[in-house]
């Protein structure tokens, strides 16, 4: 299908879909053992800026984020960090919730979905 692009694919997914203008991601983790919630989060949103780019996509062209959460109790901590990082840009709809994760060092999981440039 040459109007669907795929972009960094392994044998199991592909990081980024392209198609018709749209942008989607797959779920960001950054899931070190010793690292808290707002370390994660930090380091989803440097490996979804980098996705983006990869796309010819960016922060501002966001259109929706779905994050999950380990546990509801870290909601505060992984906001203060997203806040921080959206604050100068468009504000995407945006989803969150507690879900289990696939490993239990991982706290926070972003799936995004963009439109791309031009």
């Amino acid at each position: 299908m040459s109007d669907i692009e795929r972009i960094h694919s392994t044998d199991r997914m592909s990081r980024i879909v392209k198609h018709n203008g749209t942008v989607y991601l797959c779920g960001q983790t950054a899931g070190e053992a010793d690292w808290d919630i707002q370390r994660q989060t930090k380091e989803c949103l440097k490996k979804i800026e980098n996705l983006l780019a990869d796309a010819d996509s960016a922060v501002d062209r966001i259109l929706s984020v779905t994050i999950y959460v380990r546990d509801m109790k870290d909601f505060a901590a992984m906001n203060a960090v997203w806040d921080a990082w959206i604050k100068d840009h468009p504000k995407p709809a945006r989803a969150c919730v507690e879900a289990r994760m696939a490993r239990p060092e991982i706290l926070v999981e972003m799936s995004v979905v963009a439109a791309a440039n031009g």
